[in-house]
C-alpha cells in the first residue's frame, strides 16, 4: 500500500512538472517582413540572388521566428490588393514586429496595378502602421535600399521622393525608422563603382542558373544580403529597439 502511494505521488509530481513546463514556455515572437524583391526569399533557380531578409532571419535566437512575406515586384498597393497584407495582419500577435520596406516598385507609376503616387504611398504605409498597432504589434519602417547607379564615379539617386515619404510617415506617426536608403547609399559611395559590384548579382556567362550571366544592380547576392542585414541590426542597436534582445550573441 505504501509503495502504491509513493508511486502515485511520483507520478503526480511528474505530470505536474510536465504541465508546468508546458504552461511557462513563452510564445514564440514573430518578426513579420513585408516588402519587395530586395528583401524576399528567392526560388532555388534564382540562386545566388538573395534578399536581405534571408540573412536577417539567421540573426535571431530560437524563440524568435522571421516570417518573410516580401515578394518580388510588389509595392504597397499590390501587397494590399493581392491579400499579402491580410495574411500578415491575421497572423500578428501582441509583441510581434512588422518590418515594412517598399519603394522600388511603388515608384513605377507607369504600372497601374503596382505604382503609387507619393500620397498613395504614404497612405498605404500609414495603413500598415495603424493596422499593426491595432493588433498590439510593433511596426518598423524602412526606406528602400539604394540601387548601384553610378554616373562617372558618383552614385546617383534613383528613388526620388519615395524615401523622404517614408521618413515623413515615420515622423508623423512616431514609428522607428531604419533609413536604408541613406545607409546603403553611403556604403556604395564608400566602396565605389567597382568594389560595390561585390554586393550585387553580377555573374559571368555559364554560371549555374544564369547561363547568359547577369548584370543586376538592384538585386543582391549572398554577400550583399548579409551586408544589408548587418546594417539593419546595427541600426536597431543604435536606436535601442527592444528586438535587439532577441538577437543571437556573437561568438
Amino acid at each position: 500500500m505504501c509503495k502504491k502511494n509513493i508511486l502515485r505521488s511520483l507520478t503526480g509530481i511528474l505530470v505536474l512538472g510536465m504541465l508546468c513546463s508546458f504552461i511557462i514556455q513563452p510564445r514564440k515572437k514573430n518578426v513579420w517582413m513585408i516588402g519587395d524583391s530586395t528583401m524576399a526569399i528567392k526560388a532555388p533557380d534564382k540562386f545566388p540572388e538573395t534578399g536581405w531578409g534571408v540573412a536577417f532571419a539567421t540573426k535571431f535566437k530560437a524563440h524568435t521566428e522571421v516570417q518573410n512575406r516580401a515578394r518580388n515586384g510588389r509595392s504597397t498597393k499590390s501587397c494590399i490588393n493581392e491579400g499579402i497584407w491580410k495574411e500578415v495582419y491575421e497572423g500578428i500577435q501582441p509583441g510581434d514586429y512588422v518590418f515594412i520596406q517598399f519603394g522600388h516598385n511603388d515608384e513605377k507609376v507607369h504600372k497601374p496595378n503596382t505604382g503609387t503616387t507619393i500620397e498613395e504611398y504614404k497612405t498605404n504605409l500609414s495603413f500598415f502602421v495603424t493596422e499593426t498597432r491595432s493588433k498590439k504589434g510593433q511596426p518598423i519602417l524602412l526606406t528602400p535600399i539604394a540601387r548601384r547607379a553610378f554616373e562617372g564615379e558618383k552614385l546617383v539617386d534613383t528613388h526620388g521622393e519615395y524615401p523622404d515619404a517614408v521618413r515623413q510617415v515615420a515622423d508623423s506617426l512616431d514609428v522607428p525608422l531604419i533609413d536604408l536608403t541613406t545607409e546603403t547609399s553611403s556604403l556604395l559611395a564608400k566602396l565605389g563603382e567597382e568594389e560595390s559590384i561585390s554586393l550585387f548579382l553580377h555573374l559571368p556567362e555559364g554560371y549555374p542558373n544564369y547561363p547568359k550571366g547577369a548584370i543586376d544592380n538592384t538585386h543582391l547576392n549572398e554577400h550583399g544580403a548579409e551586408t544589408i542585414a548587418n546594417l539593419v541590426v546595427q541600426d536597431m542597436k543604435r536606436q535601442g529597439i527592444p528586438l535587439v534582445n532577441d538577437l543571437k550573441k556573437k561568438r
